[in-house]
């Protein structure tokens, strides 16, 4: 990824640069598995081997739970939110500012080890260093280990059982049990009242859009995230947030998707190429945000920019009922006060 203008991009380069839903800010500068567990996630503490059957199919076996944990940062983020902490951490963590990025969660990033930053980075003798007992990533594509470089990824899997956790061909409900699944197998207590308290308000919130998307059943929804040269429009289906959303009743743009099979490029001439009546911007620092988009004239014509029916999105959630309830709000929220522009 150091070399965006001689070396070409791999599919899944091309989800980190921009994501699920475009390449971003980058190019402007260049199923479900089951869980098999020697634990119950009562929160106390467990003794004798350990393992953990991920998405790819594969257990990760350990002779006692791991305690010294490296996952990328939004499962860390995740895995923190059911009381379970890591040492190190890979993938944006660290905003332009030096404030924690929005994929940290509640994390204290000035705790952790920070292996690497952007797409491409992840040092391996920091990461040896750590005596690493489990490395957690996401996984977009069958086997892609999400933020692992494919050039040390050999290197990197030697020193520590892996496991990996669908962010995409799943829904979001499932990916959250999944994180739970092995948070609870690293002696979390699932069953605590904060958990079980975020679980009831997330339930709350799918209720709450399921009801906005029936009773404004006309109002479409764009996915999109932008670039300096190019506009990017995600297929919903693609994704575990915005799939889940879908089967809530939301109704999405659907574009026409280039080979990689998650989002169409649109030039900026060519940006209103759909009609959306709100339009959900993708939130990661690597994507330019709708403020920095005032030279974009075609952008400003927008019936939904018009409109102010321009929201955040949370491109790739923090897997925990805490963080994703107040997602299905937002959207919500927006559904139920948008005006029919398109």
């Amino acid at each position: 990824m150091s070399n965006l203008r001689t070396s070409p991009l791999s599919r899944r380069g091309l989800l980190a640069a921009g994501g699920a839903v475009g390449l971003g800010a980058v190019l402007a500068a260049c199923g479900d598995g089951d869980e098999k567990s020697s634990t119950s996630g009562s929160g106390a503490e467990k003794s004798g081997p350990w393992s953990f059957k991920d998405d790819r199919g594969q257990t990760a076996k350990a002779e006692s739970v791991p305690k010294n944990i490296v996952a990328f940062i939004g499962v860390a983020a995740a895995l923190h939110d059911y009381g379970v902490e890591v040492k190190g951490v890979f993938g944006p963590t660290k905003a332009a500012d030096g404030k924690a990025d929005v994929q940290a969660g509640d994390i204290d990033i000035d705790k952790v080890e920070v292996l690497g930053n952007v797409w491409g980075e992840f040092n391996v003798e920091k990461y040896a260093g750590l005596a690493p007992e489990l490395l957690v990533t996401a996984m977009w594509e069958k086997d892609a280990l999400w933020y692992v470089p494919d050039q040390s990824k050999d290197k990197i899997l030697k020193l520590a059982p892996s496991v990996a956790l669908w962010a995409a061909q799943t829904t979001m409900p499932k990916a959250i049990q999944r994180h739970e699944d092995l948070a609870a197998s690293l002696g979390a207590d699932v069953k605590a009242e904060k958990v079980t308290d975020a679980k009831a308000a997330f339930e709350k919130a799918a209720a709450r859009l399921r009801a906005a998307a029936k009773s404004q059943p006309n109002i479409k929804v764009m996915i999109g995230s932008a670039s300096q040269d190019l506009f990017y429009v995600s297929l919903a289906k693609t994704s575990a947030d915005t799939l889940y959303f879908q089967e809530l009743g939301v109704r999405f743009v659907e574009p026409k998707v280039n080979a990689a099979g998650f989002f169409e490029e649109l030039s900026w001439e060519n940006v209103d190429k759909y009609d959306a009546d709100i339009i959900m911007m993708d939130n990661r620092s690597s994507a330019l945000q709708p403020d920095a988009l005032a030279s974009k004239p075609t952008w400003a014509q927008l019936p939904a920019v018009k409109a102010g029916q321009v929201i955040p999105r949370t491109t790739e959630p923090i897997y925990s009922y805490d963080k994703c309830a107040p997602i299905l709000d937002a959207l919500a929220e927006a559904i139920e006060k948008a005006k029919k522009v398109s």
